[in-house]
């Protein structure tokens, strides 16, 4: 088990940045990095990092998984910790490599390693550097949306709350489907669009129930899901990511309402 450190300032932190924040939401990433730099840690972003694998892994593909998780735990070797902003990745990093090399005598211990040092954005804050206040205003209501893989994999529920409680005039509303899936699922939403469809739809009218202004989350897929569906019906509610409003960077265009680059 990683202990918790006495001294945030001395910790090398490796931002695993994701690919749809790469390619779709790059001030995430921004964000995520002052909010570890706020709180004293040495981030780096290694350019040779790629995609954890998950698609791959949901798929069945057991040979691309692994060629794909070996190039992860070579780019993330040497970090105190390593942190995303999602957690399906992380859960897929944390939860899934050791799975991966179960058998294999090299890799086994190296991918040990890595899930035990790698955190999701909001559970680093709280439950490691034990963040309990941010310095950021966003005068709004807001519902919060769990994530399937951060909620039943890591145990992702508290966290981003507690931190968001900090944040200067910002009132969160609970929905009653706040735990059910987007309908997101990564390839499921390939895969079974109509049932996808379905899915979001009654997750958004949960979250408008809520007669708040703001959908808030943790995994960019489920948000870009959900906003896309909310543009498509004209719904007047916007959607941000957990990391830009704690770090105070509600400046750029809600997701799905602009580009981020």
């Amino acid at each position: 088990m990683v202990s918790t450190p006495n001294n945030a300032q001395s910790l090398n932190v490796g931002l695993f940045v994701t690919c749809l924040v790469d390619l779709f939401r790059p001030s995430i990433g921004f964000a995520t990095v002052k909010l570890l730099e706020d709180n004293g840690c040495i981030v780096s972003v290694p350019e040779n990092q790629t995609c954890c694998g998950q698609p791959a892994y949901n798929s069945g593909d057991q040979k691309n998984s692994i060629e794909i998780a070996k190039q992860v735990i070579s780019a993330f070797k040497g970090f105190d910790y390593v942190v995303l902003p999602s957690g399906s990745c992380a859960a897929m990093i944390s939860q899934h490599y050791p799975l991966l090399f179960k058998d294999d005598s090299q890799w086994e211990a190296p991918a040990k390693e890595l899930a035990t040092k790698t955190f999701e954005l909001t559970t680093f804050l709280t439950d490691i550097l034990k963040v309990e206040t941010v310095e950021a205003t966003f005068e709004q209501q807001a519902t919060y949306h769990d994530s399937c893989s951060g909620l039943r994999e890591l145990g992702i529920k508290n966290q981003p709350r507690k931190l968001l409680s900090s944040v200067k005039g910002l009132e969160l509303k609970e929905s009653k489907k706040a735990e059910e899936c987007c309908g997101f699922g990564g390839s499921f939403s390939v895969k079974y669009p109509k049932i996808s469809e379905r899915i979001v739809r009654d997750k958004i009218e949960d979250a408008q129930k809520t007669e708040t202004q703001t959908l808030i989350g943790g995994d960019l897929g489920c948000l870009m899901n959900m906003a896309g569906k909310l543009k498509r019906e004209n719904a007047p509610m916007e959607v941000r990511h957990v990391a830009e409003v704690l770090a105070g960077m509600t400046d750029v265009p809600a997701i799905g309402e602009g580009e981020d680059k």
